[in-house]
């Protein structure tokens, strides 16, 4: 008798059990396969590399000693190689995906990324014994990007906290590479100037330009977590594995200021502005650069100097220099919200 008592309870107990949970599903929002998320992160540099130069100047930190008692006036006090990686900064992004099954889902992801600025050249020349500063140089650059990511998305498929695996590529849209180079030199003035003696010419120029970048193509991958907080609202949180390298496809100077002035050899101080320089003043092949793999007879190459002024083969049109290779990849973690549509 107790038997069936029993059973019967145990066939009530699942009936009421899959009424309630029938009634729980169909209580939620319904919703598409589709989904949008909002996030961002930092990423931090994981592959440095030897920076280009910035025009004549390796990527060197480099302090000097002017001595002229010496054969060579020149002496080496340091130098430094300057390495690193334009993977380093800030990114946000807006994704939108679709949900194939349970398991396995498509995204599309545009993101923008703001690196850190790097130092890219470093040059100091002064006098033995004073300390007087008769040249410097000093270049930072920092990359500004657009990028889309499409991607593969697998996981479990659980409610609430759903751990997965993202992979998939990198598509450059837009970016550009800033550098801005501020310079010092202390130097004899021009022959023939009518200026009292003991002077010297200081030349301050503050330049800056831009490096567009070839087409190119990176990877992805990423380990991540989403934790349902409402039917329709998930937070994630992943860290993220980038590698886009790089290469460059032209240059142009954007800003150039210089100042030439006399001043006391012995006090520093300024007696007259002699000259200056603008961004129009420049040459067109001194404001744009094309980048080549190779450079022979026909590239577009300096030929003289005459003091701050570069002559080229062709004035008239844009110089030619060796391509350069930069990283804008790395290891980060990005946060953010994904919305059920």
């Amino acid at each position: 008798m107790k038997r069936p008592i029993l059973l019967s309870a145990i066939a009530l107990l699942l009936a009421v059990s899959s009424t309630l949970y029938a009634q729980d599903r169909s209580s939620r929002a319904p919703h598409s396969k589709f989904y949008l998320k909002v996030g961002g992160g930092y990423f931090f540099s994981i592959t440095p590399g030897q920076f280009p130069n910035v025009g004549p100047y390796p990527p060197q930190d480099l302090h000097t000693q002017y001595n002229p008692a010496n054969p060579n006036p020149l002496d080496t006090i340091s130098r430094k190689v300057l390495t690193g990686s334009y993977g380093q900064g800030v990114r946000g992004g807006l994704s939108v995906g679709y949900n194939i099954n349970r398991y396995i889902a498509i995204e599309g992801t545009f993101n923008y990324f703001h690196s850190s600025k790097n130092l890219m050249t470093r040059s100091l020349t002064t006098v033995v014994g004073s300390g007087q500063v008769l040249g410097s140089i000093t270049s930072r650059g920092h990359v500004n990007a657009v990028d889309f990511a499409p991607s593969f998305v697998f996981s479990p498929g659980l409610e609430k906290v759903n751990p997965y695996v993202r992979f998939g590529v990198v598509l450059p849209l837009w970016g550009r590479l800033y550098i801005e180079t501020d310079a010092l030199q202390i130097s004899n003035p021009p022959a023939g100037l009518p200026l009292p003696p003991g002077t010297m010419v200081k030349t301050v120029i503050h330049r800056q330009e831009e490096v567009k970048p070839n087409v190119t193509i990176g990877m992805q991958g990423a380990l991540g977590v989403s934790i349902n907080v409402s039917p329709r609202i998930d937070v994630f949180v992943e860290t993220e594995y980038r590698n886009v390298p790089v290469k460059s496809k032209s240059k142009e100077v954007t800003k150039y200021e210089e100042t030439n002035t006399a001043i006391n050899g012995s006090t520093g101080a300024a007696l007259q502005v002699l000259s200056t320089r603008g961004l129009n003043d420049l040459s067109v092949a001194e404001r744009n650069t094309d980048y080549v793999t190779t450079l022979d007879k026909n590239s577009n190459t300096e030929v003289r100097k005459q003091g701050t002024k570069t002559y080229y083969k062709n004035d008239n049109a844009p110089a030619n220099d060796l391509k350069s290779y930069i990283n804008i990849g790395g290891m980060g973690f990005n946060a953010g919200l994904k919305f059920r549509l």
